[in-house]
């Protein structure tokens, strides 16, 4: 089971654990100050009050040892510096995501060792951007990034009689028979092209088509029944 430190308490990193399978992660809940830490009471989160800012400290929860990621969610930029220096200097294996408040403390964490940086209030505005424009898409990688589902790709082919022949692949909503998303299309009769811009292909489904899908196993297996189901 991998083991995550989590540091800094406060709604974003109570939502990231919320998300997180806990069937496949042990958490560490890290805070530096005493408060009661009840909000989140699971089997596999453990809540720790250290310095972050003594390594010895560090050391001691598994940073250097069995700790593969850690997320830096403090409120404070600089905060989530000095803790991205100290943990790259004790494991420089160790994955380090940050959250960054203000754009130009993003090249100095990006110096200090992180590997990913997260600015909250771009990803709200793309998520809003994705809510209007590609609502299905944005279901489907909100179901899928922190591990509740697997995600995968898998090509179904269109047999005889099958209802979908004849709609336009461009008004396919997949939605209607599972929760994924259509990559692309392989056409029978054009040297089995795959074609991942659909949007503007005005192509009838025909028999013998392949449709590209990529969603959790569970509904890709669903939708093969249903389309096989002629």
């Amino acid at each position: 089971m991998k083991k995550i430190a989590i540091f800094g308490y406060n709604r974003l990193s109570l939502e990231a654990i919320t998300h997180l399978d806990l069937s496949q992660y042990k958490i560490l809940m890290v805070e530096m100050n005493q408060k009661p830490l009840k909000l989140v009471s699971e089997e596999n989160v453990e809540w720790l009050n250290i310095d972050f800012r003594n390594d010895d400290e560090l050391q001691a929860i598994g940073i250097g040892r069995d700790i593969s990621v850690i997320f830096c969610f403090f409120s404070d930029d600089a905060d989530n510096v000095f803790l991205t220096l100290s943990a790259r200097a004790l494991d420089k294996n160790l994955h380090i995501i940050s959250i960054v408040e203000n754009q130009g403390a993003a090249e100095k964490l990006l110096a200090a060792g992180a590997n990913k940086i997260i600015d909250p209030y771009e990803i709200c505005g793309r998520k809003i951007h994705g809510l209007i424009k590609k609502p299905d898409m944005t279901n489907i990688l909100d179901h899928t990034v922190f591990g509740y589902h697997d995600l995968n790709m898998a090509e179904v082919e269109i047999p005889e009689n099958c209802s979908l022949i004849g709609r336009f692949i461009s008004k396919l909503a997949l939605d209607d028979y599972a929760n994924l998303i259509l990559m692309g299309l392989v056409n029978k009769d054009q040297n089995r092209e795959l074609y991942f811009s659909l949007e503007e292909k005005q192509h009838k489904i025909e028999a013998g088509d392949i449709l590209v899908v990529m969603g959790p196993t569970q509904d890709i297996q669903l939708f093969k029944k249903g389309v096989g189901n002629v």
